[in-house]
């Protein structure tokens, strides 16, 4: 065990802020040193605490705001600073989304060595309300006497303590104080680490996380709680195969998308977008950009439950849908069939190993949807040029890997960068969600 002493921090100092990071949190020098400052906007002047002390860079805290930025606003979460939901309720919507479009940008620029040609307007949707699938930290507190039920705070491993939640959706957002106070009359209250959220345009489920089997009264409150606030209550005692509900409360979860004429179920963990209204406009925009036309064969690869494959079929001639998970396969077939689709098929696949033998590969495609985790496509471009595909909309959660792909995309295999935007999937924080179209330069 080292004997070495931390190193004391230094006082508080008045920094001048020069940027915002990609994280949402403010940028500053100080001798020559970079220092990341929490809850500080650009072109402020702020009085900052040191939190952390780096090789490289520093950390610090906004304690007093001395100038403020003309785009700063009033955060409407008495929660915000404590809770790590969100970073970015002190700055206003508009400013928010402008930041996420340089950010592409500058990723683009610094990592791809590539941009667009015309940049597409950033989709926005409601600010508040939004979160419509979530995992909620549970956890009783001996000191509290009490359950908290909620997200962590930032940059610790403590839950916060939470009243209510401006951006989950409102079923849920105003009633965890209702949730704490019903696993505080558990028998297991010890036992109950989380709960998962689940909607889409119907009803609500909340999937139990429990470590120990819940007793007759344990079931009881349960049921007084779904009776009385209109929640459909799950269990879960072990992995995803034990989630079951309880009697009487099984539902079918959907949402709709009207303008393509689609119902889409899926279960409580099930990969959903957690903004349904923002998922409704990215439909309509890669829809849009895409065009697919009746004698045209589409890809969409990592389709999840067929949220782009099915309105592509809408208007393409056939499309074919490719995701490494069997449980997520079987439940875009089915969703498939349940709106009398029959030009899309879906196969399974793991999309980052070598796919020369896949029976799907050997046909010609005319365009391709990727939409892939935040690790990105890289391991699937170079089978693109070699399928024939000639348009390329790619929807991306982590703008980096989103530019290391253009770049081998542009730079490497012969496409050129169209256009792109931002999505603002997640208000109030610095996830950036965007959207690029790739075409075949012609030779």
């Amino acid at each position: 065990m080292s004997n070495r002493k931390r190193k004391p921090l230094p006082p508080e100092i008045e920094v001048e802020i020069e940027g915002l990071t990609h994280e949402g949190r403010g940028l500053t020098h100080f001798d020559g040193k970079a220092t990341f400052v929490d809850y500080a906007l650009p072109g402020e002047r702020v009085r900052m605490r040191y939190t952390r002390l780096q090789r490289s860079f520093d950390e610090g805290l906004a304690v007093e705001v001395l100038r403020v930025a003309p785009d700063r606003v009033e955060p409407r979460c008495p929660h915000f600073g404590i809770c790590g939901g969100c970073n970015l309720q002190h700055l206003d919507p508009a400013a928010q989304i402008r930041i996420k479009q340089e950010t592409l940008a500058d990723v683009f620029t610094r990592i791809g060595h590539v941009s667009p040609a015309a940049w597409l307007p950033p989709l926005v949707a409601g600010h508040w309300g939004y979160r419509r699938k979530a995992r909620l930290g549970v956890r009783y507190v001996v000191k509290k006497g009490r359950t908290l039920v909620g997200f962590r705070e930032r940059g610790t491993p403590y839950l916060a303590d939470l009243r209510r939640c401006e951006v989950l959706h409102p079923q849920v957002g105003e009633r965890l104080v209702v949730l704490a106070e019903a696993i505080d009359h558990l028998s297991i209250r010890d036992q109950v680490p989380q709960i998962e959220v689940a909607m889409g345009d119907g009803p609500c489920v909340l999937v139990f996380r429990v470590m120990a089997p819940p007793s007759a009264a344990d079931l009881d409150i349960l049921q007084r709680l779904a009776d009385d606030h209109g929640f459909h209550c799950y269990l879960q005692e072990g992995g995803v195969e034990t989630i079951r509900a309880l009697p009487g409360h099984e539902v079918e979860l959907h949402y709709d998308l009207p303008k393509v004429g689609l119902r889409m179920v899926f279960a409580p963990t099930e990969f959903t977008q957690v903004n349904l209204e923002l998922n409704r406009l990215m439909l309509d925009q890669a829809l849009d950009l895409l065009d697919p036309q009746p004698d045209e064969r589409v890809l969409d690869l990592f389709c999840g439950l067929g949220n782009f494959s099915l309105p592509l079929a809408r208007r393409a001639g056939e499309v074919v849908g490719v995701e490494a998970e069997e449980g997520l396969i079987a439940r875009a077939t089915a969703n498939a069939r349940r709106n009398g689709i029959t030009n899309a098929r879906f196969e399974t696949a793991n999309l980052y190993a070598d796919l020369t033998d896949q029976p799907w590969m050997r046909g010609q495609y005319h365009k391709v949807l990727l939409d892939p985790p935040r690790t990105g496509a890289l391991e699937v471009l170079d089978w693109l040029p070699r399928l024939g595909v000639q348009q390329i909309c790619y929807v991306s959660c982590h703008p980096s890997t989103l530019a290391r792909d253009a770049d081998r995309l542009v730079n490497a295999l012969g496409y050129r960068l169209v256009s792109a935007g931002v999505m603002d999937m997640f208000p109030h924080t610095a996830h950036v969600e965007s959207m690029a179209l790739f075409e075949r330069v012609e030779v």
